[in-house]
């Protein structure tokens, strides 16, 4: 038998708001996620497969801090420009046939000036050719999880077997920021000089005084105006893509018009502390007929300010739960319902020891249910 004890608590009245639902964006696709808690807050075809033009240097980028991280190659390290690459067009940090370019360089040079000729020096100097390199980034994405990323090239050229998902985008770009801390300062970088050239960040997040920190645009006219940003505010941080906008004078808006939803819109919120009683769960054959159930960790969540007072909370065990109970002994399921957001689930645990019942205890209860039987 299940039983389940449902309250509802945090009843906090505010100023009417809109309710996550009612809340949209003009991109084609996108995907708006609160990186400290993990709450995805928008989704709009986020798995589906879109040109993600420049904004997939990000996987080159990916690529590279792999094998910084792996002492393949160092920061001083210098790659070989080739041809191929200094005749590259579009975007472009303006290398030249037989140059020889620092790591460093690089990096800057592909995430401030977009150079597609960059990144075809990291691809070739890593992996032999731009095409090889493609096909390892594919097989790398698959490992990580972004199903939906296929590459063509290194540089988001227009391919008809170049794709990436918003949510493969997001996840990126997390793994970015987590798995590589000590070289995502260069996002924030503004300018860059090169060859004499200095080109400026196209991010039009930064500068914006809202604690935007990267990551990367991208454009192409197939794929429409695109950006995977993120912003940190006190001891949040948001990361978003958005694609398939009209003109970069429409994306810059409707990235700024998001992450002020994200951050003003949502809190996060200590729910319940650690060693709250959330619930008594029956005991069977104990020296008490009740144990108190508890939360072993302080649970927060990301809560809509619109919501605050329609959490609904509900803890499920099965039982009773035959004595004797050890403190600390895991008993059940707390489950917290937030409107417009993904239930979350956490696990309860006994408040406190409950011995066996004695003989007389156990005489009563086995009378008891004699008598219910015969009724």
């Amino acid at each position: 038998m299940r039983f389940a004890h449902l309250f509802t608590g945090f009843v906090i009245w505010l100023l009417a708001a809109l309710p996550a639902t009612a809340f949209d964006t003009i991109a084609t696709s996108a995907l708006v996620m609160d990186q400290t808690s993990g709450t995805v807050l928008l989704a709009k075809n986020e798995d589906r497969p879109v040109p993600p033009a420049s904004m997939s240097k990000l996987m080159t980028l990916n690529m590279l801090f792999e094998a910084l991280q792996d002492g393949r190659v160092n920061l001083d390290t210098k790659f070989t420009v080739s041809k191929n690459a200094s005749e590259k067009g579009g975007s472009k940090m303006f290398v030249k046939q037989g140059d020889r370019i620092s790591v460093e360089n690089l990096i800057r040079g592909i995430i401030v000036h977009s150079g597609n000729d960059a990144c075809i020096v990291v691809a070739e100097n890593l992996a032999g050719s731009e095409a090889d390199f493609a096909r390892i980034m594919t097989a790398r994405a698959r490992k990580l999880g972004m199903n939906e990323s296929t590459f063509a090239n290194a540089t988001g050229w227009p391919d008809p077997n170049h794709r990436m998902s918003a949510r493969d985008l997001v996840s990126l770009a997390n793994r970015l920021m987590t798995q590589f801390p000590e070289y995502y300062g260069y996002f924030q970088e503004r300018s860059f000089t090169w060859s004499d050239i200095t080109q400026s960040n196209r991010n039009p997040l930064l500068g914006l005084g809202i604690g935007a920190d990267g990551l990367k645009t991208g454009h192409t006219s197939e794929a429409g105006y695109g950006l995977v940003g993120t912003a940190r505010q006190g001891d949040r941080r948001v990361i978003l893509m958005i694609n398939g906008l009209q003109s970069s004078g429409e994306r810059a808006p409707e990235a700024e018009r998001l992450m002020n939803w994200a951050f003003r819109q949502f809190a996060q919120e200590t729910l319940i502390k650690a060693g709250k009683n959330v619930a008594q769960a029956e005991v069977w054959l104990g020296e008490t007929s009740t144990v108190a159930l508890e939360v072993a960790d302080d649970i927060s969540a990301l809560v809509p300010y619109s919501s605050r007072d329609s959490i609904t909370m509900s803890v499920t065990y099965d039982g009773p739960i035959p004595a004797p109970i050890k403190k600390g002994t895991e008993l059940g399921v707390l489950n917290i319902e937030i409107p417009d957001l993904p239930s979350q689930s956490y696990p309860v645990f006994a408040a406190s020891d409950v011995e066996s019942g004695g003989i007389m205890k156990r005489l009563r209860v086995s009378a008891d249910k004699l008598m219910k039987a015969l009724n």
